[in-house]
């Protein structure tokens, strides 16, 4: 009686949630078709030329227009790339040390103080970026680098205005750190107490046990890295403050660029103007769309993997 009336019960409560599940889906469904609707216009007028080139003229004249979103689609993976690679090893660094070496009465305000920068307002991060970091960066790392090193591809643009993917990937990677290092900090917590004591009474040494413990939450690592790269690469306000905003595919650290989400923020003011523009940018969101899909696929394949090993 018991087991019909549990499974009648967890039936409806299948169906109850169905709605808004469907709900969520259906805004998801509803979001991509009005971004492809409105790129139609640009899509018969270049076709996928619209990702192939960098090139961006804006003109009255709807025959001269020409929209190319490549270096846009270019800065925003290459400064989401520097983020990780800057906020990867601060997450699981303040994760392992607020669980195994921070005294038990500042943990809690570890947590709290990175709470806080998670929530602080992106603005925040930006104007500190463009008259703090920059300058930072420009005169005590870039100018040190390209005066000995410039002969590297990564390191051979003189940093003129200190506004560049650096300066954008370092900013995003302080901004992301919060978001990864939670993810981390939470699955290194859960670890069993049990596992703990059977890495240490094998005579591992902190060391040692640190490096077991995390191959045990590489799962919430890949997620971390996963939530910061897409939180990093949809970034605007604070982004377009710092990384120069100008149609550039370059290799190095120290160029200016521009990322999609600033690219959109600083034209669709006046896109309404231009016969094509507004379209453009809607194709230029699109890209963003399916970049954020592929690694949220690479993500899920990697866990899947790990999970079946």
């Amino acid at each position: 009686m018991r087991d019909a009336f549990s499974g009648t019960f967890r039936d409806t409560f299948k169906v109850s949630i169905l709605p808004f599940s469907a709900l969520i889906f259906g805004i998801f469904l509803l979001m991509l078709l009005v971004y492809f609707a409105n790129s139609i216009q640009i899509f018969q007028k270049e076709g996928i030329e619209i990702y192939t080139t960098n090139k961006w003229i804006a003109s009255e004249d709807p025959e001269k227009e020409f929209y190319g979103v490549l270096a846009a689609i270019y800065g925003s993976i290459y400064s989401s790339v520097i983020a990780v690679v800057i906020a990867l090893p601060l997450s699981i660094s303040f994760a392992v040390f607020v669980i195994d070496y921070a005294p038990s009465k500042l943990k809690e305000w570890f947590i709290i103080a990175t709470d806080i920068m998670a929530g602080l307002p992106t603005i925040i991060y930006g104007i500190w970026g463009a008259f703090v970091l920059v300058p930072f960066l420009k005169d005590f790392v870039m100018y040190p680098i390209y005066n000995h090193l410039s002969f590297i591809p990564f390191f051979s643009f003189e940093p003129l205005s200190g506004y560049s993917f650096l300066s954008a990937g370092v900013l995003l990677g302080i901004m992301v750190t919060p978001f990864a290092s939670s993810i981390i900090r939470e699955a290194y917590r859960m670890i069993p107490f049990k596992y703990r004591e059977a890495v240490f009474s094998i005579g591992a040494t902190r060391y040692e046990a640190t490096k077991i413990l995390l191959s045990y939450i590489k799962p919430a690592i890949v997620a971390g890295v996963i939530l910061a790269f897409g939180r990093a690469i949809g970034e605007t306000v604070a982004v377009s403050l710092v990384v120069g905003n100008t149609f550039n595919i370059h290799p190095s650290l120290f160029a200016p660029g521009y990322t999609i989400s600033s690219l959109i923020a600083n034209q669709f003011g006046n896109a309404f103007i231009y016969e094509y523009m507004v379209s453009a940018l809607f194709a230029a969101g699109l890209s963003l769309f399916f970049v954020g899909l592929a690694v949220n696929l690479l993500g899920m394949y990697i866990l899947r993997r790990r999970v079946h090993e």
